[in-house]
C-alpha cells in the first residue's frame, strides 16, 4: 500500500492545527481536583501555614480565600521569573509543580475560610476539638497606625474600583483581596510596585498611582484596610 506524501503532510498539518486550536479550550475546561489540592497544599504549608493563613509578622502572606485565578497567576509568574522571589522558584518548577497541580492547589486554597472571631460557646453541644481547630484558623489583622477615616476616603477614591468594597477583591476577575492581609506584607509589596520590582497593573505597567501617594496617605490606607476585618 502506497501512502501519498502530500496527503500525509496535509493530514499531519491539520492534526497539529486542530490540537493547537483546541488546547486553550481543553485547559479552560479542566476541573480542579480539590482533594489533590489539599494534599499539594501540604507542601505550601511549611511557609504559608496549614490553612494558608500566612505568618503574623507578614513574612508570608495570607493566601486563604484569595481568588484561584490570582493564586495560579502568581505561581506562573514565579515560575517564569517575572515575579522575583528566589525561595519560591524551587517550589514552582514545572517538573515538581505541573500546571494541573497549580490549578488544584489554587482552587483548594481559594475555598479556605478564616474566621475573624470565635462563635459563642454552646455549652450543650460543646466540641473541644472543633473549638481548637477554629482557634487555629482564627485570623486577626493587627490594627495599623494611621487615620482610618482618611484612609477609607482615599481607598474609595483610588482603590475600590479594582479591589472592591472594603478591599475584599474580585473573584471573577482574579483581583486579590487586600483586606484581611498582613500590613507588613502590603507595605513590602507597595514598595516593590513603586520601585518597579513588580508591576502593579499588568494592563497599565507605566501607571504611577502608588508613587503619587505620600507616606502618610499610604499609612492611612493600611490603617483602614487593617480595620475591615473587625
Amino acid at each position: 500500500m502506497q501512502i501519498d506524501f502530500r496527503t500525509s503532510v496535509k493530514f499531519s498539518f491539520i492534526t497539529l492545527l486542530f490540537s493547537i486550536t483546541l488546547w486553550p479550550l481543553i485547559t479552560m475546561a479542566y476541573e480542579p481536583d480539590l482533594d489533590n489540592g489539599e494534599e499539594v497544599n501540604e507542601l505550601c504549608a511549611g511557609c504559608h501555614g496549614e490553612y494558608a493563613q500566612g505568618s503574623r509578622d507578614g513574612e508570608y502572606p495570607r493566601l486563604a480565600g484569595q481568588p484561584a485565578a490570582y493564586i495560579s497567576k502568581q505561581m506562573h509568574l514565579f515560575r517564569d521569573r517575572k515575579r522575583h522571589n528566589i525561595p519560591m522558584y524551587e517550589y514552582v518548577d514545572e517538573r515538581q509543580f505541573p500546571d494541573a497541580e497549580i490549578a488544584d492547589v489554587s482552587a483548594y486554597i481559594a475555598t479556605i475560610e478564616l474566621p475573624t472571631s470565635l462563635p459563642p460557646i454552646d455549652e450543650d453541644n460543646f466540641d473541644p476539638l472543633e473549638r481548637l481547630l477554629l482557634t487555629r484558623k482564627l485570623l486577626n489583622i493587627r490594627l495599623a497606625p494611621g487615620d482610618i477615616k482618611a484612609g477609607e476616603k482615599l481607598y474609595k477614591k483610588e482603590c475600590r474600583s479594582c479591589h472592591g468594597r472594603g478591599g475584599w477583591g474580585d473573584r471573577e476577575d482574579g483581583i486579590p483581596m487586600i483586606a484581611g492581609q498582613y500590613t507588613e506584607y502590603l507595605q513590602r509589596m507597595v514598595q516593590q510596585f513603586i520601585k518597579k520590582v513588580w508591576i502593579h497593573d499588568a494592563d497599565d505597567p507605566d501607571e504611577e498611582i502608588l508613587s503619587e501617594f505620600s507616606t502618610e496617605e499610604l499609612q492611612n490606607i493600611f490603617a483602614y484596610l487593617s480595620s475591615t476585618d473587625d
